[in-house]
């Protein structure tokens, strides 16, 4: 199902990943090592992006997408649900407006199923 945001001209890769950076699911075209790290080095990108709403100025409010640009292209990292991020890589030339959008139907069309819960056994080391 992540392939489908890839439809969009210059769109390269999508990983589905949890608020723990742990990969959850990603596209055929990134391996699974590349596709663990960039989950890890995304999940620290949603926190600190989370963490700067108070320069809203106003009440803090849900954090709902990160755009990352480079010299080379994109990075765009929204929210999936309670605990998981969907993030999809792309060329410079891309249509940022598809992309969003394409991501976004993702994110309703998998609903419930892109929820990662948290886990139970978080901290309990002894």
């Amino acid at each position: 199902m992540l392939d489908d945001v890839l439809l969009v001209p210059q769109a390269r890769h999508a990983i589905l990943l949890s608020a723990d950076g742990l990969l959850r699911a990603h596209s055929s075209g990134i391996t699974r090592d590349e596709a663990d790290r960039q989950a890890a080095a995304l999940s620290g990108v949603q926190s600190i992006s989370r963490s700067t709403t108070g320069f809203l100025g106003a009440e803090p409010t849900p954090w709902r997408q990160t755009l990352i640009e480079f010299a080379g292209g994109y990075v765009f990292l929204v929210a999936a649900g309670p605990g998981a991020y969907l993030a999809v890589s792309a060329g410079e030339s891309v249509d940022m407006e598809a992309v969003s959008y394409r991501m976004q139907k993702l994110v309703d069309r998998l609903g419930k199923e892109l929820t990662a819960l948290p886990r139970q056994d978080a901290g309990a080391l002894r």
